[in-house]
């Protein structure tokens, strides 16, 4: 058999080990980012080299590229006007203030720690590294004992700034003599990848939407296939950017938010759901029925759910072919700023940006410490590669270095920092009726990760 054989029998195992102890697995440190990111060591090149990015790297980049745009994609859709407004508008205060102060922390950072950089290449990686991961933690969010304003700010934080953080990456690249972006200039890039693809995904997004929205209602379609509709939006929304030389990722992201805006009051609630076998009796005259749209609307979950297999492939991928080689180059440089993007540059930025809330000191330090770096920085370092950046090697490194290490840290801590934090906010609401972290209570989010926790009890 092929090493390609191998490398898929070997990821099918995984995967297939994975899910039957996911339930068990669920309430301990070892996560599935974890293991699938151990995995991905030791089936690469510094174990059993079954997946290489030398003989691999165009289908890689493909699976890689595919998540994170349906992760874009479905976390825009899930995002509710009303989310922005709760809570003394945390999330607001996390996108527009932390995430700008990370990015500019995270550039200067680099300066003194990764000496080989240019001042754009630096840059590049404060953006490349800004964007968080709530996969990586889920159980800083899922735990009900947390307050539902704090699991919902880093719900909707992560859901948004990895497409937030798009404009900034590619006006860095522009920037940088030699990468495809420079050729257009920062004006071209402006005009290309950001207005464009804007307007194409909000024509795609929007144009999806209603017309599910309008076959949904008058019974032409059935559940599985408007499924299948939504990951051809994505992928439409994507490829149009793309062959017009935009940003696929700005225009599968803001489609996101197009068809879910063009969805919104959708579907008379109906009693029967049309299926591929239903038949009508034959002295009937065919009618159409209305597709019944369920409480907390599933639209998307097909697509979610496929998103996050793809994440989790990309993260063994990740510790294949950029995770496994980078451990054999660490450098006191690499390390440090690994370190400290994952407190300093992180967790500064978010206690500004909270100033003034009301919030407890325990609530913004564990806010500010559930910022994992996950596929949206793996994808966006690949990219980089791919632009032929010259310090792509070590730009390559420090993105692999830090995802890694917070893949450990964060999937390891989140249980225990979790229950600790839960512990703490009951004793401090039974004390203070009135404390800033009970309002805007959500259970959107704990259906949502119902599949990570289980129901309470078990």
């Amino acid at each position: 058999m092929s090493g390609a054989g191998w490398a898929g029998v070997a990821v099918a195992g995984v995967t297939a080990a994975y899910a039957l102890a996911s339930r068990r697995l669920a309430s301990t440190p070892l996560s599935a980012p974890i293991v699938f990111v151990g995995a991905g060591i030791a089936t690469g090149p510094v174990g059993l080299d079954l997946i290489s990015a030398e003989h691999d790297r165009g289908p890689l980049l493909t699976l890689l590229e595919a998540a994170l745009t349906l992760v874009l994609f479905t976390d825009a859709m899930a995002v509710r006007p009303e989310q922005l407004r709760t809570g003394a508008a945390l999330p607001v205060r996390l996108l527009g203030i932390g995430l700008a102060l990370s990015i500019a922390s995270g550039w200067l950072l680099a300066w003194p720690l990764l000496p080989g950089l240019t001042g754009w290449e630096a840059a590049l990686v404060g953006a490349v590294l800004a964007p968080t991961d709530a996969a990586l933690g889920a159980d800083a969010i899922a735990n009900p004992r947390v307050p539902g304003l704090v699991r919902q700010g880093l719900n909707v934080e992560s859901g948004l700034n990895d497409g937030m953080v798009l404009p900034f990456f590619v006006l860095f690249l522009a920037a940088i003599p030699g990468t495809a972006y420079a050729e257009e200039g920062v004006g071209g890039t402006f005009w290309r990848a950001l207005l464009l693809s804007t307007v194409l995904g909000l024509a795609v997004g929007g144009a999806g939407g209603r017309l599910l929205r309008s076959a949904r209602d008058h019974g032409w379609i059935t559940r599985q296939w408007w499924q299948i509709l939504v990951l051809a939006i994505a992928a439409g929304a994507y490829a149009l950017a793309t062959v017009t030389r935009g940003s696929g990722f700005i225009a599968a992201w803001v489609a996101g938010f197009a068809f879910a805006y063009a969805m919104r009051g959708s579907g008379r609630r109906s009693g029967s759901v049309p299926s591929a076998s239903a038949s009508a009796p034959s002295s009937a005259v065919p009618v159409p029925v209305p597709v019944p749209v369920p409480d907390g609307d599933d639209t998307a979950d097909f697509a979610e759910d496929l998103g996050n297999l793809l994440a989790m492939l990309s993260l063994l991928v990740f510790g294949a072919v950029l995770l496994g080689p980078a451990l054999e180059h660490l450098g006191w440089g690499i390390v440090g700023y690994a370190v400290l993007s994952l407190t300093v540059v992180r967790m500064v930025p978010v206690a500004l940006s909270l100033a003034g809330t009301g919030l407890k000191l325990p609530t913004v330090a564990y806010i500010g410490w559930f910022g994992p770096r996950g596929l949206a920085s793996i994808v966006l370092g690949l990219l980089v590669a791919e632009q032929q950046v010259p310090g792509v090697v070590l730009v390559g490194r420090v993105v692999a270095v830090t995802v890694g290490l917070s893949v450990l840290l964060h999937g390891v801590s989140a249980v225990a920092f979790s229950d600790r934090y839960g512990r703490w906010y009951e004793r401090a609401a039974a004390r203070d009726r009135g404390l800033r972290e009970s309002i805007g209570t959500s259970r959107a989010i704990r259906r949502r990760r119902l599949d990570v926790t289980g129901p309470p009890g078990e």
